[in-house]
């Protein structure tokens, strides 16, 4: 008796509750693990309690972009308007950052490194996130000083802003103080700063440093553009720590770690469309549980084209 009045039934458990559980679990094993189990479990995973952080980084690296427009689609459905962090890249049609925009207006958090992103997208999707506190669009080639003006002016909680280029983009390019300019008249409450092998000058240093007194880091690894003997920083700026312009270790994160959210490594493709059905799918049919076959073929799948793929193969429910 002792034991059955100690004993807790999951099913009692309520959805929140249930859904702070499985946040601790990967995004593979919540899309493809989880929602085996149980009806209960399925339905859990269907609701925005296991998806106010969404971090697809990695993911997005590896498919097409229509597949990344239905994943993304599909997982801010289910958050449900209480979505704060979200960790993208490679987005490329304009559509879906307008469908960011309009249904994650609670963000705090968002990257969104090598899009396709341009200046006019950049002003409807600031416009509609003013919540944000952390912000990088590091890698995105097409938008310039207007895109950062327009982020400055919409996004005033930003403490956070990351604006990092690739070597080869900015190799052999003019010096050119413009965005440095924008974010040192705009951004006066960023506390970090990354801007490693953008083009600026020793001038849009010491303005950005002038003109955010809050800063506490500057990224400037790769600026080839900034002489920092000509910065009395211990003088001037003794609470700023400054990266750079030197590399000396281009993977050490030193002092982003506390910003950061890094995702891991997802070497597996989930085939959204074929399983999901983007008019409602929170409707979950109940067929999926009574073809015992049908949810094999779903696991192969998903586990399909993985190196020892028997290594990573789960016992069923």
């Amino acid at each position: 008796m002792e034991e059955a009045d100690d004993f807790r039934n999951w099913k009692e458990l309520l959805p929140d509750l249930q859904g702070e559980i499985f946040t601790y679990l990967s995004l593979q094993e919540r899309l493809t693990t989880v929602p085996c189990v149980c009806k209960s479990w399925a339905s859990t995973l269907a609701g925005p309690y296991c998806w106010q952080e969404i971090d697809i980084e990695e993911w997005c690296n590896q498919n097409e972009p229509d597949k990344i427009d239905r994943m993304l689609v599909m997982l801010i459905k289910r958050s449900s308007g209480s979505l704060r962090k979200l960790t993208v890249s490679c987005v490329q049609t304009e559509k879906t950052f307008t469908f960011i925009a309009e249904n994650a207006g609670s963000l705090q958090t968002l990257r969104v490194s090598r899009c396709n992103m341009t200046d006019s997208i950049v002003e409807d999707l600031t416009q509609k996130l003013s919540m944000l506190s952390f912000l990088d669009v590091s890698y995105c080639n097409k938008i310039g000083a207007p895109a950062l003006e327009t982020i400055g002016k919409n996004c005033t909680m930003l403490e956070v802003f990351c604006r990092n280029m690739h070597p080869i983009e900015t190799s052999g390019k003019p010096f050119d103080d413009d965005e440095a300019i924008v974010i040192s008249s705009t951004m006066p409450n960023l506390k970090h700063l990354g801007i490693a092998y953008n083009l600026v000058k020793t001038e849009g240093v010491v303005r950005i440093l002038s003109n955010c007194p809050k800063l506490e880091l500057l990224d400037l690894r790769g600026c080839w553009g900034v002489n920092i003997e000509n910065i009395s920083l211990e003088k001037d700026f003794p609470n700023v720590k400054v990266l750079g312009p030197h590399v000396i270790d281009y993977y050490e994160k030193n002092g982003w770690d506390d910003f950061s959210e890094s995702s891991g490594y997802l070497g597996w493709d989930f085939m959204v469309d074929e399983y999901y059905d983007d008019d409602d799918e929170s409707d979950i049919s109940d067929d999926i549980w009574d073809d015992e076959e049908g949810l094999e073929e779903i696991q192969f799948t998903f586990y399909q084209g993985i190196g020892n793929a028997e290594m990573f193969w789960r016992p069923s429910p």
